[in-house]
């Protein structure tokens, strides 16, 4: 199982972060509970109302996020889901999405929750959605993440300020 091993985490008060969520379209059942799990994340950290933006495809998913980022975002929870095929054009897209939201990361200083589901299957992808049965709670975990990464750079900017 890929989520031995995650650490223990307790929800932290981030009320005063912008949060945005950007989540592919494709695989409406999986990322129906990416979204949710990312929302719910938000809710358990005290982030009343983050933005949600919705894009064709995993593959739109950096530029998107970084013009979230030019907004002043302090947090970015980047969902998608991509599942292998007979061509390379898994290995394209998950490597440009990969890239793609580092560079925003890096660019930007500004937490992004990598929430990007890379799967040989949908068996895979549903088991990791956060739905009824899954098994983990991926777009859960990429807020969470996001949101403490947030809180960190929040703590760095101000000691130097």
């Amino acid at each position: 199982m890929s989520g031995a091993g995650a650490p223990k985490t307790a929800a932290v008060d981030c009320h005063d972060l912008r949060v945005a969520i950007v989540a592919a379209s494709w695989h409406e059942q999986v990322m129906d509970g990416l979204l949710a799990g990312a929302q719910r994340a938000c809710g358990d950290h005290r982030v009343e109302a983050p933005v949600v933006t919705r894009v064709p495809g995993t593959f739109e998913l950096p530029v998107v996020a970084s013009a979230l980022a030019q907004q002043g975002y302090d947090a970015i929870v980047a969902l998608g889901v991509v599942i292998r095929g007979g061509t390379p054009h898994f290995d394209y897209v998950c490597g440009a999405a990969t890239d793609g939201l580092t560079r925003v990361a890096l660019d930007h200083t500004v937490a992004v929750g990598f929430g990007v589901l890379t799967c040989d299957d949908e068996a895979q992808a549903l088991d990791r959605a956060g739905l009824p049965g899954s098994q983990e709670d991926k777009g859960y975990e990429a807020a969470a993440a996001a949101l403490a990464t947030a809180q960190t750079i929040k703590r760095i900017k101000r000691r130097f300020d």
